[in-house]
């Protein structure tokens, strides 16, 4: 990676930058990654463990652990509460949400992983009619 990828959350308290590639990119469509984002599924990039600098606001990190998953965990701004990277539960790599990248990520995602646990809505809203804004409505749809 050239160029370091930076992010934040909603309010700008926290800061950080991703300071090595990230490796994989997934689409999860589990319960509970819907629970914890509020919507359809979590789009979350995972890179080498150690590779977030935080830049901004580190103590304005809450962590959240499901217990007694062996794999859920969650981070988020005690101000604003917008999902932030967290190191997996294992340690061996870290977790962004990609809402929260202030920058592209290098990689498109590769997999939608737990599909059948998918929302019914979620393919509806794929084909419903789109808008650019609040009332500009779209007319070249694929």
């Amino acid at each position: 990676m050239t160029t370091k990828l930076h992010g934040s959350c909603l309010c700008g308290k926290v800061l950080f930058e991703l300071t090595q590639a990230p490796t994989k990119f997934y689409s999860c469509h589990c319960r509970r990654c819907r629970k914890i984002t509020g919507s359809s599924n979590a789009a979350n990039l995972f890179a080498p463990s150690g590779s977030i600098r935080w830049l901004q606001g580190e103590e304005s990190i809450t962590s959240f652990v499901l217990s007694p998953e062996t794999f859920f965990n969650a981070a988020f701004c005690s101000a604003c509460g917008s999902p932030l990277p967290r190191r997996a539960r294992s340690g061996d790599f870290m977790i962004i949400p990609a809402g929260c990248l202030d920058d592209e990520p290098p990689l498109a995602p590769q997999s939608t992983i737990f599909w059948n646990d998918r929302a019914s809505w979620f393919e509806p809203a794929c084909r419903a009619p789109r808008y650019a804004n609040y009332n500009t409505k779209i007319e070249d749809q694929d």
